[in-house]
C-alpha cells in the first residue's frame, strides 16, 4: 500500500502532530507523500517544519494552465467519475451555508488531487480534520480517486457536523480515527452508532526520544502558556487572573509563548494592570525553545475554552511539569488531581483558585505530579506506538 497524506495547508507551526505523525510512518520504513492545497500563509519558525514544507506537493501551486487542463482531462477521460463528483460536491454544498460556494473549489482540487495521486501511484490517503481536506478527498475518492480515512480533533469541526456533511464523509471513509473517548462519543452519536466498527480511537503522540526524562520540579515560579493568541485559548482572561494572585507570590512570572489576532487586547490588559515584566509575550518559538521553556518552567498553564486534546499538554508531561488546564472535551481523558489542575472554562475565580495552589504548591509535589504525567504519555501517547495503530486499522479497513 502506498500512503499519502493529504492536508488543507501544511505544514502549520499548530500542527506539529502531523509532522510528527508522518516521521514515525517514515520511520517504520513507510515511505509518505505528502499533500495540502495551500502552504500556510505564515513564516515557518521550526527548521523541521520548513524542510516538510519542501516536499510538499501543493495543488494550487500548479499554474492556472495546467489546473485547467487536468479538469479538462478528467471531463475527457472520465466523463462518470467527472460528473459523479460534480453531482456530490453540489449535495455536499447543499448543508454548508454561507460556504456553498466553495464547493466549486473543492471539486477542482478534487481532480488536481486523483491526477496527482494517480500520477505517484497513490492508494490511499490519509487526512487530518473532517472539513475541506476531507470533503476534497472524498469527491476525489468518488471520481475514482484513492481510498481515504481521517482523523478527527475537534473542538470546531464537531460544532459543524452537519454543515460539513459529515455522515457522508464516515460513510465512504474505510477508517475514521478519533483522538479521544470524547471525541469518539460524539462523532458515534452523531452518526446514529451506524458506523460504530470504522470510528477508532487512536490518540496523538510524542516522539519520546525529544524528551529526555525530566528532572525534578525547581522553585521557579514561572509559569508558561503556549498556543495561538486567540480568544479559544482565553490569554485574556489568564493575564487578568494571573494579576490577581502574583501580588502574593515572590517572583511570579507568566510566559506567553505564541502570536495571533489577540496579542494587542493581550498588551491593552498587561499595561492596564501594571504587570511590567511579570508577563512576557515571547512569540512563536522553536519546537526545542518551547521545551526547554517548559523544562525551566514550574507548569504549563493552558485555560482555553475549546480544545481537542492539546499536545502541548503531553508535551510539558513528557518534561515532567504538572498543568493547569480546563475541564472541557477530552482533556479530563489525560489530566487530573495527579498530575494537575482543572479550572472551570471561562471562570475567572476557577482559574484564581487553581493559580493559587500550583503557585502554593512546593517541588517535591510538583515534581511527583510531573513523573505522573510522564507516565501517562508514555503509556498513551508514544507516537512510535500509536502510528502503528494507525498504519495497522488502515491495512485493515482496506481488507489488507
Amino acid at each position: 500500500m502506498k500512503l499519502g497524506y493529504f492536508l488543507n495547508a501544511y505544514p502549520m507551526t499548530s500542527t506539529t502532530f502531523i509532522r510528527r505523525e508522518i516521521e514515525a510512518h517514515e520511520r517504520a520504513g513507510v515511505a509518505i507523500d505528502r499533500f495540502a492545497i495551500r502552504p500556510w500563509g505564515q513564516g515557518l519558525v521550526d527548521p523541521r517544519d520548513v524542510a516538510d514544507a519542501d516536499r510538499t506537493y501543493y495543488l494550487l501551486r500548479q499554474g492556472v494552465p495546467k489546473m485547467l487542463g487536468q479538469v479538462l482531462g478528467e471531463l475527457v477521460c472520465n466523463p462518470r467519475g467527472f460528473f459523479r463528483g460534480l453531482a456530490s460536491a453540489v449535495s455536499l454544498a447543499r448543508p454548508a451555508r454561507g460556504k456553498r460556494l466553495k464547493h466549486v473549489a473543492y471539486f477542482v482540487e478534487a481532480v488536481l488531487l486523483k491526477a496527482e495521486a494517480s500520477r505517484r501511484g497513490i492508494d490511499h490517503l490519509h487526512t487530518h480534520f473532517s472539513t475541506n481536506s476531507a470533503t476534497v478527498a472524498l469527491l476525489s475518492f468518488l471520481m475514482g480517486g484513492p481510498s481515504y480515512s481521517m482523523t478527527i480533533h475537534g473542538p470546531d469541526e464537531l460544532w459543524e457536523m452537519a454543515e460539513n456533511s459529515l455522515t457522508a464523509k464516515v460513510r465512504h471513509a474505510t477508517l475514521i480515527a478519533v483522538i479521544s473517548d470524547y471525541c469518539h462519543s460524539v462523532v458515534n452519536g452523531f452518526t446514529e452508532g451506524k458506523y460504530a466498527d470504522k470510528i477508532r480511537v487512536v490518540r496523538c503522540g510524542l516522539d519520546l526520544r525529544d524528551f529526555a526524562p525530566p528532572g525534578d520540579v525547581s522553585d521557579s515560579q514561572t509559569l508558561v502558556c503556549v498556543g495561538r493568541l486567540c480568544e479559544a485559548k482565553a490569554q485574556v482572561l489568564l493575564v487578568e487572573a494571573f494579576a490577581a494572585v502574583a501580588r502574593d507570590f515572590r517572583g511570579a512570572r507568566l510566559v506567553l509563548i505564541g502570536d495571533g489576532d489577540l496579542r494587542a487586547p493581550i498588551e491593552a490588559r498587561m499595561a492596564a494592570l501594571d504587570l511590567g515584566q511579570s508577563v512576557v509575550l515571547a512569540g512563536w518559538k522553536k519546537n526545542p525553545e518551547v521545551a526547554d521553556a517548559l523544562a525551566g518552567a514550574r507548569a504549563l498553564v493552558l485555560p482555553s475554552l475549546a480544545e481537542g486534546l492539546p499536545i502541548v499538554i503531553m508535551e510539558a508531561f513528557a518534561l515532567g511539569r504538572p498543568v493547569l488546564t480546563t475541564r472541557i472535551t477530552g482533556i479530563p481523558e489525560l489530566v487530573d488531581a495527579a498530575c494537575g489542575w482543572l479550572a472551570e472554562p471561562g471562570d475567572q475565580a476557577s482559574l484564581e483558585a487553581c493559580l493559587r495552589a500550583l503557585l502554593s504548591a512546593d517541588p517535591q509535589t510538583l515534581s511527583a505530579m510531573g513523573r505522573e504525567g510522564r507516565a501517562r504519555v508514555e503509556r498513551l501517547h508514544d507516537q512510535d506506538r500509536n502510528a502503528a495503530e494507525l498504519r495497522d486499522l488502515i491495512l485493515a479497513s482496506r481488507g489488507g
